[in-house]
């Protein structure tokens, strides 16, 4: 929004520059995006978003990945308005939590007990103190590279972290055999847990699926060495598989964690977990003054029972097939080499030879003034709501966009 000196949006930042540090923070930032992104919007309603400024797009970032039925979903927002109707943060929970733990146990097949939060970090941090308590030892191996959320233990910037909050986090490489039995050996007998992503979506490269072999083997390392296996599900979760992400490949975690589209966009997180760690669940001190509200959970019920109905990881993964077509045959029309990586619900779109992603950020510009919301280096997100019109409507916006890619 840059070219609209008068828009809304530009006032807006311009206020927020006065009151917060930076004008916003962490990913959200559009000061992150190519020029012409929105920072402020108005509305959201299905698979669609409308700026602050009027303008509304085909919208491929979901929030970043809580929007999984699509925004404002009828039958989501209706338990939400029984619920509140009742009431949401009280003296202590009411009976929808334990609904949802029940549902959560029964849907997911590594799940014997649950725990809920608001945020994925509360999540993640959560499985690893749990481990830590169940095994009384003080090592994590994590995959470099790999983002498990913005607490000074597993944040990407080193900016007022000290080297104390990471002295026990060891490092392997995704999918890299060898490189995870070194750091397994570098803990010895002091290793509490592995932590490791439900796929590799490091951000401005290639995703990776994890392979069987390595899954396979995280599970029995974990298991020579009493350790716990912590799948970080956060991102993934209830988009690939609704029973956990890595159930196609037979390998169970001891702790997961989940967020983002377990409430279709309203605020919850939670720990699944084995027997085993069920005690040091229940001794361990996680709390926040937000973690009984009913409404998220009464959101997430409904959530769970509409993925169920529309059976959405099949559809997610049948639209970013559509789409990943679509992207294919645009860049091949327009003369250029696209990489698409991961799972089609999560799809990654890198141009080849775009190490400073000049072209990219080229094609995001230009579809989004055509109407879509794409993102140059991040992996975007399918929700329920996308559909084949949709599908086809952004890939018509991904014209501009690939004709800006060419001239870039």
């Amino acid at each position: 929004m840059d070219d609209l000196p008068n828009s809304v949006d530009v006032a807006l930042r311009r206020r927020a520059a006065q009151v917060i540090p930076g004008g916003l923070w962490g990913h959200l930032d559009a000061a992150r995006l190519p020029a012409g992104y929105p920072q402020f919007f108005r509305s959201a309603e299905g698979c669609r978003l409308t700026d602050v400024d009027g303008h509304t797009v085909i919208d491929f970032m979901c929030s970043w990945g809580p929007i999984v039925l699509g925004h404002r979903h009828p039958a989501v927002e209706e338990a939400v308005a029984r619920q509140a109707a009742l009431g949401d943060a009280m003296n202590g929970p009411g009976e929808v939590l334990v609904e949802l733990a029940e549902a959560l146990v029964a849907l997911i097949p590594a799940a014997d007990w649950c725990l809920l939060q608001k945020n994925g970090t509360d999540a993640t941090t959560a499985c690893v103190t749990i481990a830590r308590a169940g095994t009384r030892r003080r090592k994590l191996l994590a995959a470099r590279g790999s983002y498990h959320g913005a607490a000074p233990w597993c944040s990407p910037s080193l900016v007022g972290v000290t080297t104390e909050d990471r002295a026990h986090i060891l490092h392997y490489e995704y999918n890299d055999i060898a490189s995870l039995e070194n750091a397994v050996d570098q803990a010895g007998g002091d290793l509490a847990g592995i932590l490791v992503a439900a796929f590799r979506h490091d951000l401005g490269r290639d995703q990776e699926m994890p392979e069987p072999a390595f899954a396979r083997r995280l599970r029995e390392l974990a298991d020579a060495a009493g350790a716990a296996l912590i799948l970080d599900e956060v991102r993934a979760g209830f988009r690939l598989d609704l029973g956990g992400s890595w159930e196609a490949l037979g390998v169970r975690p001891d702790l997961s964690a989940w967020s983002k589209a377990i409430g279709n966009g309203h605020a919850l997180a939670a720990v699944t977990g084995a027997e085993r760690f069920r005690a040091a669940a229940a001794s361990v001190f996680t709390t926040g003054s937000f973690w009984c509200a009913a409404v998220p959970m009464a959101a997430a019920l409904a959530t769970l029972a509409e993925l169920r109905r529309l059976d959405g990881p099949a559809h997610m993964r049948a639209m970013g097939e559509r789409l990943r077509a679509g992207l294919a045959a645009g860049a091949a029309r327009h003369g250029l080499a696209i990489r698409q990586s991961g799972p089609p619900q999560m799809p990654l779109v890198l141009f080849e030879g775009d190490a400073d992603f000049a072209r990219g950020n080229a094609f995001c510009a230009a579809a989004l003034r055509a109407g879509a919301y794409f993102h140059p280096k991040h992996n975007m997100f399918l929700s329920c709501a996308h559909g084949t019109a949709e599908i086809d409507a952004a890939l018509e916006a991904a014209e501009a966009g690939f004709a800006a890619a060419a001239r870039a």
